[in-house]
């Protein structure tokens, strides 16, 4: 592991540089690389000599991109995907064989939660969802066929904040497999290893890219658990493209500076939020009032560049929130330079029923706001001039 601090690792972490010396690495746009002999070739296919053979299995540009983030983690090893549904898919594919049961906190990104309860039963995998703040119950959950624990923290779009230390004890002694998705986060706020996780994905497409360009994803984490998700996705195809992979390498160079701007402005907008009639709450880690706040400012360096806000008025005041917005983007995505708006209730979670999303707190009005980078008083100004016309 590297001695450098994270901002220098994010920087300086790279491929060796080519006979050119070039000061930036360049795009290794190739299907297959080259041996100088059999010999060189049969060494390498038999796992003697450690180099690429094709770029579905490695590439110079995902492998700098790996070391990045296995280093940001503190994690030994890991593999890059398509996307960051592509990392989640592999690494329970991987993982999981039929008749094997998951443990889950309820709070998860709808395609998650899809592949939980549509996809994966089609191979007799059972998924529990648990009550994250209610752990009595937890031991009653656990079966014999129990393998996994997965996570969000913070979750999306409840913005929950879940004891990483307590689950990885629980793990301990359930022999669980413990798995954080720590997109929200990102490494520079929270290194979920240092808790107790045993891997940690990223959808890379969010801060890890940050300005909305690219997709991939990535999964760090124990050597003998990668190893897995190595061997399947080595096989299954579903590996990042060397330029989606230079594209996100570089833009970890700016992760931190990015990370600092995105959670200022978003505790700003949070705070003023607090102290507006026609916002029922607000939820925001590093707020007092947050649920979790001891939690988060336990493990988190701040509060992350996402929150929460129910208006009053349910799903007709949510709507005409997000259609008297003017700069605000109303997209399918979060993480970017542009602050982003959405309503979970009629998209990203819309395939759970009403029941499932009042049991993860995504209520009518419940709006979902990716704070961007533009200066601090825009967006508020975007925001306010919105919650007026409701």
């Amino acid at each position: 592991m590297s001695n450098n601090r994270f901002e220098t690792d994010a920087i300086r972490i790279q491929v060796a540089q080519t006979e050119e010396k070039e000061h930036s690495n360049p795009v290794f746009f190739t299907s297959s690389f080259t041996f100088e002999d059999a010999e060189e070739m049969r060494a390498t296919f038999a796992g003697e000599k450690d180099r690429n053979i094709y770029s579905r299995f490695t590439n110079p540009n995902a492998e700098e991109l790996v070391r990045k983030v296995c280093t940001m983690e503190g994690a030994p090893f890991g593999y890059a995907h398509a996307t960051g549904m592509a990392s989640v898919y592999a690494t329970f594919a991987a993982l999981l064989n039929a008749g094997d049961h998951l443990l889950s906190c309820r709070s998860i990104f709808g395609s998650t939660h899809t592949l939980f309860t549509k996809i994966f039963p089609k191979w007799n995998i059972e998924t529990t969802y648990l009550d994250v703040a209610d752990m009595d119950t937890w031991d009653d959950a656990v079966k014999p066929s129990s393998k996994v624990f997965y996570l969000e923290s913070p979750t999306n779009p409840a913005l929950e904040v879940i004891d990483l230390e307590l689950v990885a004890d629980f793990c301990r002694k359930h022999n669980l497999i413990f798995i954080v998705d720590n997109c929200f986060a990102t490494p520079y706020l929270q290194r979920p290893m240092e808790f107790g996780a045993q891997l940690v994905i990223h959808s890379a497409t969010k801060y890890m890219d940050g300005q909305g360009r690219v997709m991939g994803g990535i999964v760090v984490g124990e050597k003998e658990l990668i190893e897995e998700i190595y061997t399947f996705s080595r096989s299954t195809g579903p590996a990042i493209s060397p330029f989606n992979a230079w594209t996100i390498s570089k833009s970890l160079e700016t992760l931190a500076v990015r990370m600092d701007r995105h959670c200022d402005n978003a505790l700003q907008i949070a705070q003023r939020l607090e102290k507006e009639e026609k916002v029922e709450y607000v939820l925001y880690p590093f707020l007092p009032s947050h649920p979790n706040y001891a939690i988060a400012k336990k493990q988190m360096k701040a509060g992350g560049g996402m929150l929460s806000f129910n208006v009053k008025g349910g799903i007709v005041a949510g709507r005409n929130f997000l259609n008297a917005l003017q700069m605000c983007s109303l997209t399918a995505n979060l993480g970017d330079t542009r602050t982003i708006a959405t309503h979970p209730a009629s998209t990203t979670h819309a395939k759970l029923t009403e029941e499932e999303r009042n049991e993860v707190g995504i209520s009518p009005g419940l709006i979902r706001i990716s704070v961007g980078l533009e200066h601090v008083e825009d967006i508020w100004e975007d925001i306010i001039q919105a919650l007026q016309k409701i």
